[in-house]
């Protein structure tokens, strides 16, 4: 069966909405796909603000409904992401439009890049399986943009804001891997900083 029809156009977010498995649709695009506890390199460096963004979140956490894509975006998502600019003086774009194909365009909720390196984050409010599915349309497409240049393993999350889940594609063997752990925040804010971080630097 054909998840993708060739004639029509396509939308990371209508990608989402085809509830489409995930290894049955990266298999359109030619990769192949497993799920597997991912070993992700973490930066060893010192984190001199972290505690401070942990205890600033579980401050305001109590007073707060997450019950919203935005909300999760505006309270939990963004700090994340500004700490990450902080630690690695990368460029954010949001909600950054891209298009490869008629099949792979959209925008992207997060896109963070350093000279050599691209991280993409797709924000969801409830659903991470079929956000995964979305994810590896983005990661697709960024394996096909020409901006890419030399970066063999292309990293990306999807993220409800307080679960992270990371995917990887790895550009030579045309593998795409879901990793089994999942990272809580703010509990595991430091080890998802530290993930994010060495994929920066």
């Amino acid at each position: 069966m054909t998840i993708i029809q060739k004639d029509q156009s396509y939308t990371f977010s209508k990608i989402f909405e085809l509830k489409a498995e995930t290894d049955e649709f990266v298999a359109e695009f030619g990769f192949s796909f497993q799920r597997k506890k991912l070993d992700l390199s973490k930066y060893q460096g010192e984190l001199d603000r972290l505690q401070e963004l942990k205890d600033r979140i579980e401050e305001i956490l109590p007073y707060v409904s997450l019950s919203s894509e935005l909300s999760r975006r505006e309270i939990l998502i963004s700090r994340v992401m500004t700490e990450l600019v902080h630690y690695t003086n990368a460029q954010l774009r949001i909600e950054y439009s891209l298009k490869v194909s008629e099949q792979l365009q959209g925008n992207l909720d997060y896109l963070i890049y350093s000279k050599n390196n691209f991280i993409v984050i797709e924000a969801k409010n409830e659903d991470l399986v079929n956000g995964f599915t979305q994810l590896t349309a983005e990661l697709i497409a960024l394996d096909k943009w020409e901006k890419i240049g030399e970066q063999k393993i292309l990293l990306g999350a999807v993220t409800t804001g307080n679960i992270w889940q990371f995917g990887c594609l790895n550009r030579s063997n045309k593998i795409i891997e879901q990793d089994l752990n999942l990272y809580v925040v703010p509990d595991d804010l430091e080890p998802l900083m530290r993930i994010l971080i060495q994929a920066l630097i």
